[in-house]
């Protein structure tokens, strides 16, 4: 116990300090993923007024963030991912920098005016946003200080220092750090995204990060039987005492698999689940691919495993020129990796082309399908087959 005046008005043994700290954090986790996160930057619900502007004081309290500087940087963030205009892309400035100077990042480009106007519109612009909130940022944190410390003694100044930590480390950088760079990937967006675990506690259900950025709109993170988001459980509570209502999840892949034929309905399917799509077919190629490369092995053909399997989870264009050399080499020696590659790039021409009819994509389609079951490749045969099904 603390006693005299190290004590607070409130005296907790040591693991009530812990617990209270757990507790607090978790608040402000829930309000980054919940309000800022799926509310605010990609509007895949909406939040009753009393929640809205609890998350909204209990923000500017325990970590100083405006909302519209929030938003702006996440919503340029999914614009500009891997690129050198990505706010924080490890890819690009490296894990370190991400990981451990993620706030940096984050301040960096909060001062862009040009990144606020473009991507910051349509976020809280009332009286006490503009007079408050968004002009004394720093005020709620210092009086978070003193309330620590009346509550809590010197216990209370070192419970406020992990709050002041909690948010740039785990949100700034083990979310936009280690969530593209190291983990699972279940779907294979335009990016490095991953699922750091499936298990999407710590962080409110932002440990599935890949899955976010296949379906970038939905409310709910999880897609998985064996995945699980608690930002999802605490907003279906949340909808169930009206106080939420959720305006978009992830859409379910179905199948017809009566049809022989592609149809409009086939390329909207494909078109909106085109991540799970890439993801689906690189697992299928998986196994004809390693064969393939022992068979060039045994002809003594130089092979780089990695830039291979980079092959099918990546147009080409993201690979390094080095990469993309040794990559059309090893193709020029392989019919099989070089069906298996162009059959890639061409189907996610589907999506690409913007400027095509419905019936122009649906004859591309179902060319695509036709040259994959003439391929003579049985895994390409059987996806396309399986594509079809789609509905």
């Amino acid at each position: 116990m603390l006693t005299g005046a190290l004590t607070g008005i409130v005296d907790l043994p040591w693991w009530g300090y812990i617990v209270y700290t757990l507790v607090v954090t978790h608040i402000t986790i829930a309000a980054v993923t919940i309000f800022l996160h799926r509310c605010q930057a990609h509007r895949a619900l909406d939040l009753h007024p009393l929640v809205s502007h609890f998350f909204r004081f209990w923000l500017w309290l325990t970590t100083g963030m405006i909302t519209k500087n929030w938003a702006a940087i996440h919503r340029k963030h999914h614009a500009r991912c891997e690129t050198e205009e990505d706010p924080h892309s490890p890819q690009v400035v490296g894990i370190d920098k991400v990981l451990w100077e993620g706030a940096e990042l984050y301040r960096k480009e909060a001062a862009n005016q040009e990144t606020m106007d473009k991507y910051g519109r349509g976020t809280p612009d009332d009286w006490i946003e503009r007079n408050l909130y968004a002009q004394h940022d720093r005020l709620g944190i210092g009086l978070l200080a003193v309330i620590d410390f009346v509550l809590f003694g010197f216990a209370g100044v070192a419970i406020w220092a992990v709050q002041m930590l909690w948010i740039p480390f785990f949100a700034a950088g083990v979310i936009n750090g280690i969530g593209h760079y190291w983990g699972y990937r279940t779907f294979q967006p335009e990016d490095a995204s991953t699922n750091i675990v499936p298990w999407g506690i710590l962080i409110g259900g932002e440990e599935l990060h890949n899955n976010h950025h296949a379906y970038a709109s939905s409310a709910r993170f999880s897609s998985r039987w064996y995945e699980f988001d608690i930002g999802w459980i605490y907003i279906r509570a949340l909808e169930m005492l009206q106080l939420a209502q959720v305006k978009k999840v992830a859409p379910k892949l179905k199948f017809d698999t009566a049809k022989t034929r592609c149809d409009l309905a086939t390329v909207q399917a494909v078109i909106t689940h085109r991540y799970d799509v890439l993801a689906k077919y690189a697992k299928s190629l998986r196994r004809t691919c390693a064969e393939e490369i022992q068979d060039l092995k045994a002809r003594a053909v130089s092979v780089d495993r990695s830039t291979l399997r980079r092959m099918l989870h990546m147009d080409a264009k993201a690979l390094p020129a080095t990469d993309r050399a040794e990559m059309h080499q090893t193709l020029d020696n392989s019919k099989v990796l070089a069906t298996v590659y162009t059959m890639r790039q061409e189907l996610t021409e589907l999506w690409q082309r913007s400027s095509a009819s419905k019936e122009q994509l649906v004859r591309h389609l179902e060319d695509w399908c036709g040259r994959a079951e003439a391929s003579g490749i049985i895994a390409l045969q059987e996806f396309s087959r399986r594509l079809r099904n789609y509905a």
